[in-house]
């Protein structure tokens, strides 16, 4: 039974709820979210339960598409690192200019033999696939956990060879409309003016947004976020308006300006962007998915598989080795980069807008071209979004666990945080406080504002990366939260959580049960401990175990004058927990409290341990 939507409002509005839930959905299952949303949307076509239908949206859909991409791609810029882009700018500008014309060659080469489609129609198609995009490209990464480098240059070519692929496929599209050789030279001198006239409208725009938030005085407290958004928004439209299709090359170079800029509300922004870029690919590929009936996409049939096939294992590598020659990427590097390059919606966007422009002309072969688009990205991102992880670990490119993300940003957590930093591990805090964060950066540490049980935050972390997740707040609920949360969902090696004792609490059990461990081996008043180091009422001072054998454990007693933060590995320092019995020659770090000081030293001489002098570790007083 078909349930037509002719409202357009309430087309939009399923189309948003569908694509949030299937997003949350694939979040859950560890799928790539765009296999759930292509199936959403062909699920509630005109071809399958009738419930939506694009078409009622007429002029409206190509203005809500315009305003997506332009966020997409504008969020994509502001995670792009200009340091990195610099160190791997020779493989990144190949893959973008000489990569994507084999990438089209081969494209419309592989239409035109297995589909016996004409050229007008390949070349088109060729243009269309030229495209990765952030949609899908980051996504994945942030799932499979490469080496920055290859990161790095997927990343950029997926937000640079946006703008491109679209200028190219516009110039495709009039020679497909004028077949002739007048109109291709046309094509390709609007495709300059285009492509240059957006970077310079680009950097225009992002300047003035730069400058906008970077001023205390101009946007009140609180406004920013939007301000951004509607200037990126505007600067899209003007572009647009100015040289046709280059407000996308206008919004990725102005978001590439933005990211790279200090301003007082980064941590915000990307942020907000990043919520936003979520819902506007949710709500577009259901709709764009709804567009394309599924017998369009079954009627392809082997010669539609054996194009893509052909797009996958021969045009890719082959424009991957022809980009990256020369470079320092290993052969490994290089078969990476071959297999990852899944299709995203700006080539849904433009196939579906071309698709209905060929047809209203009278050019047959819109509505088959269209079909192809969408069955390359159904198979490139189910297919290499599924195996890229187990891709990457068989051929070793993926990042090793290191480092440790500890959330709560307090005096205590900063003393273990620069003990376990010496190491020469990374250590990012993460805080909804922004005086915290900001006490953090000061103290030379990386911080990020946000919710440590937040799944944008972590992933902006990088905790499934990591060594350790640590939750050491007052909280120790968001504590033990934040342990399970690292150990089920993100898969981290280990997670420890403090917790603060007493008849009502989290319990060592509970912890247990969730896969964590209790911080520091015992219960800990954190909020106490935090105060004492904030008012400089306490020191971390180092021992060493001399006594014979092992299996002492530290008496809950104790840890109101001190608490044994972290003890030396063989890789250097580590948190310490409830397991943790030190033997002989074991070095412990401690948080002393000055008060008690004598009782803590009594303690320590009476059960084996002597004073380690040690020289500051990251800032960290070390007493004798």
């Amino acid at each position: 039974m078909s349930l037509p939507l002719e409202s357009p409002g309430l087309t939009v509005a399923v189309a948003l709820a569908v694509g949030l839930a299937a997003t949350a959905l694939a979040r859950h299952l560890r799928l790539p979210g765009i296999v759930l949303l292509l199936a959403s949307g062909v699920a509630l076509s005109r071809d399958g339960l009738g419930v939506i239908d694009p078409e009622v949206l007429g002029p409206a859909l190509q203005v809500l598409v315009g305003y997506a991409v332009a966020v997409i791609v504008f969020e994509g810029g502001l995670n792009l690192n200009l340091g990195r882009l610099r160190r791997q700018a020779v493989p990144i500008r190949r893959l973008i200019t000489i990569g994507a014309l084999i990438t089209a060659a081969g494209g419309a080469v592989l239409a035109h033999l297995a589909m016996d489609w004409p050229w007008r129609i390949s070349i088109l198609f060729g243009t269309l696939v030229m495209v990765t995009g952030p949609t899908v490209i980051t996504p994945l990464l942030r799932r499979t956990r490469v080496r920055h480098e290859l990161q790095t240059i997927l990343e950029a070519e997926g937000v640079f060879i946006d703008a491109i692929g679209v200028l190219t496929a516009i110039a495709a599209f009039d020679v497909a409309l004028h077949w002739s050789a007048v109109s291709a030279l046309d094509s390709i001198a609007s495709f300059g003016l285009r492509f240059g006239g957006g970077c310079l409208l680009g950097l225009a725009g992002g300047a003035v947004m730069a400058a906008a938030v970077h001023w205390d005085r101009m946007i009140p407290e609180g406004l920013e976020n939007v301000f951004v958004l509607s200037l990126a928004l505007v600067l899209f439209q003007v572009s647009d308006t100015l040289l046709p299709e280059s407000g996308i090359a206008a919004a990725a170079v102005a978001g590439v300006l933005v990211g790279n800029t200090p301003t007082r509300i980064d941590r915000e922004l990307r942020e907000f962007k990043e919520q936003l870029t979520v819902m506007f690919i949710g709500m577009l590929f259901v709709l764009l998915a709804a567009q394309v009936g599924l017998q369009e996409v079954l009627t392809l049939g082997w010669p539609g598989l054996i194009t893509v096939l052909g797009l996958m294992l021969v045009v890719r590598p082959l424009n991957v080795l022809v980009s990256t020659a020369g470079t320092d990427l290993t052969a490994r590097d290089r078969a990476f980069l071959c297999w990852l390059a899944p299709r995203g919606v700006v080539a849904a966007a433009m196939a579906s807008l071309f698709a209905q422009q060929l047809t209203a002309a009278g050019v047959e072969g819109g509505t088959e071209m269209r079909a192809l688009v969408f069955l390359v990205i159904g198979v490139t991102v189910l297919v290499q979004g599924l195996l890229a992880g187990p891709v990457a670990w068989l051929l070793g490119v993926g990042r090793p666990n290191q480092g440790y993300v500890i959330l709560g940003a307090n005096g205590l957590s900063l003393q273990l945080g620069r003990l376990l930093g010496a190491g020469d591990q990374e250590i990012v805090f993460v805080d909804n406080n922004a005086a915290a964060i900001e006490q953090a950066e000061e103290a030379g540490m990386r911080a990020i504002w946000g919710s440590g049980l937040d799944d944008s935050v972590l992933q902006r972390v990088e905790l499934d990366a990591r060594l350790a997740a640590i939750g050491l707040t007052p909280n120790e609920e968001a504590n033990g939260i934040f342990a399970a949360k690292a150990r089920s969902e993100f898969r981290v090696p280990r997670a420890l959580a403090a917790v603060q004792g007493g008849t009502v609490g989290v319990r060592p059990e509970r912890l247990e049960k969730g896969g964590a461990a209790m911080l520091f081996g015992a219960p800990v008043d954190v909020a106490a401990w935090a105060r004492h180091f904030e008012r400089e009422e306490a020191t971390v001072e180092a021992w060493r175990f001399e006594a014979r054998g092992d299996g002492m454990e530290f008496p809950e007693d104790i840890y109101v004058a001190m608490v044994p933060l972290a003890w030396q590995a063989r890789r250097g320092p580590e948190p310490i927990d409830e397991r943790f019995r030190p033997r002989a020659g074991h070095e412990v770090w401690f948080a002393v409290r000055d008060e008690r000081r004598d009782r803590a030293h009594g303690w320590l001489r009476k059960n084996g341990w002597q004073p380690v002098d040690k020289t500051p570790l990251n800032g960290v007083e070390v007493d004798r």
